[in-house]
């Protein structure tokens, strides 16, 4: 943080002022300024270098304020007056979905996601991060087990939550035609959650049953 000081601005046009004496008082060279034309142009820089100090004197006073308060602060504790992430969970509505078929059916062209970010209350919060989405196949080999995956950035994840009474959360949605063939067997969503406050990552997992099996374990 850079502060300036009246007495460095007053050195400043003192030497300019210096210049102009020492050099233009011998003799007016064609085309240029005379020494009152100098001085009066110094003079309104002068004035410019005043009002840049008080504008800067203003914001030093206020970032001093600014870190007056921050240290007051212990600094084990200032991420968690903002909040502690600390689990997510994935919503019970994440499903296959299309406007024409109810939820689960064969061929659904949506795949919607509901994560919820929970602190150490418990409750849902709206944390800031990157979430990247995972759709497998546990039933198929490894190579072939993860059928799609998506990347949602922090300023689109931003725009996507969803406030209700009783759950809170991000509601995501990926085109998912063409990736499930036939929904007769349970699939597995895999979420990926780097909260930018703290930098860490949290893992949750969530199974879809196709609709005969929806409410067998």
């Amino acid at each position: 943080m850079t502060f300036l000081t009246r007495s460095s601005l007053f050195v400043v046009w003192s030497s300019s002022l210096a210049m102009v004496f020492a050099f233009g008082c011998d003799g007016q060279t064609a085309g240029k300024p005379t020494t009152a034309q100098q001085v009066q142009q110094l003079t309104a820089q002068k004035a410019d270098l005043q009002n840049q100090l008080e504008q800067t004197q203003t914001e030093n006073d206020r970032l001093k304020k600014q870190a007056e308060s921050l240290s007051k602060l212990p600094g084990d504790k200032r991420a968690d007056a903002i909040y502690n992430l600390k689990s997510i969970k994935i919503g019970r509505f994440t499903n296959f979905y299309d406007e024409d078929k109810p939820p689960g059916a064969t061929g659904k062209k949506n795949l919607v996601v509901y994560v919820e970010p929970i602190d150490e209350t418990g409750d849902a919060i709206k944390a800031a991060g990157a979430i990247d989405v995972q759709l497998w196949d546990l039933n198929k080999k490894e190579s072939e087990a993860r059928l799609a995956q998506w990347q949602v950035e922090p300023n689109e994840i931003k725009t996507l939550w969803l406030g209700g009474m009783f759950s809170s959360g991000y509601r995501l949605s990926f085109d998912a035609a063409g990736i499930v063939d036939k929904f007769d067997k349970p699939l597995t969503v895999k979420v990926n959650f780097t909260d930018y406050l703290s930098g860490e990552t949290f893992t949750e997992q969530f199974i879809i049953r196709p609709p005969q099996s929806a409410g067998k374990q």
